[in-house]
């Protein structure tokens, strides 16, 4: 079925609507550059099931599945290269948010170039690029209806974010079916992040009657499915309302986009030699800035807690972390104090948007020493 939401993506919704992906993708062009990870899809039979479809349709295909679980710039490059070598008009991001985000950010390379230059900066009055199809297989990122492509730029150790309308893909494909795919860590933490999409887009300075609407809709599924997500459940119904719940975190971010904890975990993700999964990240920082930000948003935070099944925030976030196996704090996740003062440094993006009045570098530091401790 189509889904309408407030972006300019057409959003295919159902259980089986991937066997969609091949005639919509033709009328968009007829040589895909299918790009994703480097495992996990073409163990699963995902990858060659889909672009089985692609070739019925019609569509060549050529594969790039070197994408890391933070794309790099480095990497956006050399898949520019290779579309552009084989004559690609279209982009089908296929798996979770990496892969989407990397999508979007080659199309933005066959236009523009080198990608890495770009990463931190808004594309304004951009109109041409080529289309991306997103196709996710996890349900968290909600990449397949935003404007933003995550990506690091490894000469400036810079995790940030390309930003701009013309990175909306064109056409999303959201087959709950795929989830079944996913290991059970991968989707936990990505429930995490539909989490803190609903949440943020219920705080934000930017929210608005609609991305409330959406995250009330939102924190009903994740309340209850979330639990069951981390319990091994995954069911059709349980996938069903987590593809649901991740696609409505999507419209948020593009409707109020996201608070503080989002600015806090992309700076985290620029220290080298440290992996740490977005998911993962937001859960580590998520205590210090409930904490931090209640007396500013009370009445809206307490709502949601109650939407969380609990009267208290703090203890809401604090007994899905740990039903999720989220507990981790920075430390614990192999970064030391001294890092501080670099995730400080590689925040960027709007920090206005979050509740708490006037955020300045003392505030970034405090949450992050906070983040230090459970």
């Amino acid at each position: 079925m189509i889904i309408d939401l407030p972006v300019p993506t057409e959003v295919v919704f159902g259980r089986g609507s991937s066997l969609e992906l091949g005639s919509r993708t033709r009328a968009l062009g007829g040589h895909a550059l299918v790009v994703t990870g480097r495992h996990a899809l073409r163990r699963a039979g995902v990858l060659d099931a889909l672009l089985g479809v692609l070739h019925d349709a019609g569509v060549r295909t050529t594969t790039f599945d070197a994408v890391s679980p933070d794309p790099k710039a480095s990497e956006v490059d050399a898949a520019v290269a290779v579309a552009t070598r084989e004559g690609c008009d279209v982009v089908v991001g296929l798996g979770g948010g990496s892969a989407i985000d990397a999508a979007k950010a080659i199309a933005v390379g066959l236009r523009f170039g080198p990608i890495g230059p770009l990463v931190g900066r808004t594309l304004d009055d951009v109109t041409d690029l080529v289309p991306v199809v997103a196709v996710p297989t996890t349900a968290g990122s909600g990449a397949e209806v935003t404007k933003g492509s995550i990506i690091t730029d490894t000469e400036r150790n810079l995790k940030s974010g390309i930003r701009g309308t013309a990175l909306f893909p064109r056409l999303a494909v959201v087959d709950p079916g795929l989830l079944a795919t996913v290991p059970l860590a991968v989707a936990v933490e990505s429930g995490f992040d539909a989490l803190a999409h609903a949440v943020e887009g219920y705080l934000a300075r930017r929210s608005t009657e609609q991305s409330r609407e959406f995250s009330v809709r939102a924190l009903g599924i994740l309340g209850a499915r979330l639990p069951e997500v981390a319990a091994g459940r995954a069911d059709d119904a349980v996938l069903d309302d987590m593809a649901m719940a991740a696609l409505l975190g999507g419209a948020n971010v593009a409707l109020a986009s996201t608070c503080l904890p989002h600015r806090l975990q992309q700076a985290i993700g620029s220290v080298p030699g440290v992996p740490i999964s977005h998911g993962r990240g937001l859960a580590a920082v998520y205590p210090a800035w409930v904490d931090r930000v209640r007396p500013h948003a009370a009445g809206r935070l307490d709502e949601v807690a109650r939407m969380l099944g609990h009267d208290d925030p703090a203890e809401a976030i604090a007994a899905l972390r740990r039903v999720a196996g989220l507990e981790a704090d920075l430390r614990e996740h192999g970064f030391e104090p001294k890092h501080v003062d670099d995730f400080v440094a590689a925040v960027t993006g709007n920090l206005d948007n979050d509740p708490i009045p006037d955020p300045d570098t003392d505030l970034l530091r405090e949450l992050y020493e906070r983040s230090f401790t459970r």
